[in-house]
């Protein structure tokens, strides 16, 4: 086992520090290969040291520039401190330079969503949820925006199988009976979904508050 995989190995085990240690002496063999760097910033990362890991992804593209799990790393970084445009763009440039799967698809369709661009986001949501059609997630997340974008007959049919997937999920429930309350006139099935919400997740204070405005509009 090469230092490389002894630091993976620990890193799994989350055993950082054994891993740093490898991950230093992979590095000090080959100084110029970035996957050592990628590496190190992964464990930074996963630490919640962002500077220093940012540090080192940025040392892996200067060594590398077709790094794709570098940009994704560094986009990740950017994505959860807020920096969402930035991070749209680390995240496109990881996918040119060819990292696959359901998740970068995902993470630039959220990026673009968080920074206000929601147009931008659907095609990336909805390729992420034909990747990934048994991940929950991602098909509520794609649900969700088309709920924005008033894409209701589309939205629908996604939240329908997010709850079939998954009876107890309590935001798709709620965002069904929100779509029926603001798109059709059926008070009835709205506040079904609404109730299944509160009653999953009795803390969902806005579910109750809609079902309660929904069972007043009844009375009147």
């Amino acid at each position: 086992m090469n230092f490389t995989e002894e630091g993976i190995k620990a890193m799994q085990e989350k055993r950082f520090e054994d891993a740093a240690k490898a991950f230093t002496r992979a590095i000090d063999e080959n100084p110029q290969e970035a996957i050592g760097y990628i590496n190190f910033g992964n464990l930074l990362a996963a630490m919640d040291d962002s500077e220093r890991a940012e540090r080192f992804f940025q040392k892996a593209i200067t060594l590398d520039d077709q790094a794709a799990t570098a940009y994704y790393g560094l986009a990740n970084l950017y994505y959860n401190s807020e920096r969402f445009e930035e991070a749209a763009k680390l995240y496109e440039r990881s996918l040119r330079n060819g990292i696959e799967g359901a998740d970068v698809y995902y993470m630039l369709g959220k990026s673009f969503e968080q920074g206000g661009q929601t147009k931008l986001a659907l095609p990336y949501l909805q390729r992420a949820a034909e990747l990934a059609p048994e991940d929950v997630q991602v098909r509520l997340a794609f649900a969700i925006l088309m709920c924005s974008l008033e894409m209701f007959e589309e939205a629908e049919k996604e939240l329908r199988v997010v709850i079939d997937m998954d009876w107890n999920n309590a935001d798709a429930h709620y965002n069904l009976g929100v779509l029926f309350a603001v798109s059709t006139d059926n008070v009835k099935d709205a506040r079904y979904h609404l109730q299944q919400a509160f009653t999953l997740q009795p803390e969902f204070d806005q579910a109750r508050y809609i079902y309660d405005m929904l069972g007043q509009k009844l009375e009147d």
